[in-house]
């Protein structure tokens, strides 16, 4: 039955924070959906840019600034964020952050 889903405890367990930079890694990926795990370094950005789908970021670990189309908010710990698609986006790690990235495949616009 393990074969039919997904199951991670923990999913900061796996997360690799590097020294200076920004690791990720694919936990889930199908035709629909694709999870990917992020580890942020403290002061690590990942510049303003937009994606063709819907997705959303979970934060698990750390603070960060984010940027969403013009408006600049917090993330922390708990924080939880839909993006529609095109919206343009950017982080910035204030601590060590590890965080969540769902994209959401299915009905890409072609």
């Amino acid at each position: 039955m393990a074969d039919q889903y997904t199951y991670i405890r923990d999913a900061r367990e796996p997360a690799r924070v590097p020294e200076n930079g920004i690791m990720n890694q694919t936990i889930y990926g199908d035709e629909k959906l694709k999870v990917v795990l992020f580890g942020f370094a403290a002061g690590q950005e990942l510049s303003a840019h937009t994606a063709p789908f819907p997705a959303t970021l979970t934060f698990l670990k750390g603070e960060a600034s984010l940027r969403l189309g013009s408006d600049e908010r917090e993330a922390s710990e708990g924080t939880f964020v839909y993006m529609p698609p095109y919206l343009e986006h950017g982080i910035k790690a204030k601590t060590d952050v590890v965080m969540l990235l769902t994209m959401i495949k299915e009905g890409k616009p072609q």
